[in-house]
């Protein structure tokens, strides 16, 4: 772990607007640039565990924290690649505060492989002192059978308290708004085909998603005051966030965060930036008022399985008068404008898959079938039994019938844990971070066989549906997407096996 020099930083004068990214947003007059990382993390081979590191570096000194900015690195300060190390997820908490929305340490900075940019507009800033403490929770995907060094960065601009700029600054603390918030791994599934339209919206479209337990998506204002930022975090698959408010009855709409994709083929993969609120966004909210978000998915063309739906709003206390800032009452003013993206395309997205892939796939469409007698071990990162590298037949039960898949890959703990999902046939091109997708006419999936506890399935083998009609199916694993095969479904094949 390592903390570089404070660096002061010239201030720049840029107009803001929605053709404006946070990145391009300049720094606040008289704030400092701190660089800070954790690591050497040595993610294993096929690792996807959620994690925890405690007494990360922090600054040494009282003041406000004005703009965070994460990321991930190798040592030779490349980032790597989306489709070789994925950041799922990183949580920075202060454990020395509690949260408003949860009870869990206070969390004040959330970044997924979308990489979002948190700034705090004039005159709002994080208030740090030198006894608070933190901790990281990261999730970190290697899509490898390689062990992979990789440190997780955070860029922070400070203005010290003793600073003349600290002068009328007005303390801000993180309101997480989430769709599973509390829960310890908050995801949710979206089918093919599921929802309306093309669009599946969570937890609108869900069946009974909370149980006979409070709504987790929404938080009851404790005390009056005023929300200045926010942006939202979505999976692939996603196209936007909704942060509502309802007051007697009424409900409004605060801020939609919206997911640009410049990935080719659409909304399917990580090459994505989510829009965040304007400077000039502030919203007045009253104790009592209920915040809610939603999150929502193309649900047309693939499936999406542990998907996200997170919004961090930054609240305060109603500011001051002389500090110029214009608050609008969201139930008589339209508060819901648009607006501007984080960053633009990042070059780690750039390998999209989805090409020819030479002798590296078969077309397993059009192998003989041969019948199951055992299960289908999966093992050195292949399926035994029609694996897509290397197949001289179909493993084929008939309709009614089953296949067990057994993992034997490391299981435990951190280990490689794999999934059987369906893309469609013949699901055999480049792999890439839009290729392949969970895009199977019938949809299925047997979540992340393992038994780690979350995200695991706390179980290593899956048994394929026996209601499947005839047919040939591909499928892949979405951890290892390099991963690939197929079964087939016939009712011929109990004439061959009694033969």
């Amino acid at each position: 772990m390592s903390i570089a020099a404070d660096t002061s930083i010239p201030q720049e004068t840029v107009e803001l607007s929605t053709a404006t990214t946070v990145a391009e947003t300049p720094p606040r007059d008289g704030s400092e640039r701190m660089h800070f990382e954790v690591g050497p993390i040595d993610v294993q081979p096929g690792q996807n565990n959620i994690a925890y590191e405690g007494g990360i570096p922090q600054p040494t000194v009282d003041g406000w924290i004005t703009r965070m900015q994460p990321d991930l690195r190798y040592a030779d300060g490349t980032v790597p690649s989306v489709d070789v190390i994925h950041l799922h997820h990183g949580v920075w908490l202060n454990t020395t505060k509690a949260d408003s929305t949860a009870g869990v340490p206070e969390r004040f900075l959330a970044a997924g492989e979308e990489k979002t940019i948190n700034i705090f507009p004039a005159p709002y800033a994080y208030e740090y002192s030198t006894t608070d403490s933190w901790t990281l929770n990261y999730m970190l995907h290697n899509l490898t059978d390689e062990l992979k060094p990789v440190w997780i960065t955070y860029d922070i601009e400070f203005i010290p308290a003793d600073s003349p700029a600290a002068v009328g600054i007005v303390g801000a603390r993180p309101i997480w708004m989430d769709v599973q918030n509390g829960s310890v791994y908050p995801v949710f599934d979206v089918i093919k085909g599921s929802g309306a339209g093309g669009l599946y919206t969570y937890p609108t479209d869900a069946d009974a998603p909370y149980g006979d337990g409070p709504a987790k998506n929404a938080w009851t204002v404790d005390r009056d005051g005023v929300l200045f930022a926010t942006a939202g975090h979505l999976h692939p698959g996603g196209l936007y966030t909704d942060l509502l408010a309802t007051r007697a009855g009424t409900t409004a709409t605060l801020f939609r965060s919206e997911a640009q994709y410049f990935e080719p083929a659409g909304a399917v993969s990580w090459d994505v930036a989510m829009t965040a609120t304007l400077p000039d966004w502030a919203v007045a909210i009253k104790a009592g008022d209920v915040l809610s978000t939603t999150a929502t998915y193309d649900s047309a063309r693939a499936s999406w399985y542990e998907s996200m739906g997170i919004m961090v709003v930054w609240m305060a206390d109603t500011p001051p008068a002389e500090s110029g800032v214009v608050t609008l009452d969201p139930f008589t003013n339209d508060v819901a404008r648009p607006g501007m993206l984080t960053h633009g395309h990042l070059a780690e997205n750039d390998n999209h898959g989805g090409e020819p892939a030479g002798d590296q796939y078969l077309d397993l469409t059009v192998l003989p079938s041969e019948p199951v007698v055992d299960e289908i071990k999966i093992e050195d990162y292949g399926y035994e039994k029609g694996d897509m590298s290397y197949a001289t037949a179909l493993p084929t039960v008939p309709p009614g019938g089953t296949v067990t898949f057994n993992n034997l890959d490391a299981p435990y703990l951190n280990g490689q844990w794999h999934t059987i999902t369906s893309c469609k046939a013949p699901c055999n091109q480049s792999t890439g971070i839009a290729y392949p997708l969970a895009d199977g006419d019938i949809p299925f999936d047997s979540g992340e066989l393992g038994l780690g506890g979350p995200p695991t399935a706390n179980r290593v083998t899956w048994d394929i549906p026996t209601d499947l009609p005839e047919c040939t199916y591909t499928y892949f694993c979405w951890i290892h997407p390099v991963m690939r095969g197929a079964f087939r479904i016939d009712d011929e094949i109990t004439a061959a096996a009694d033969g």
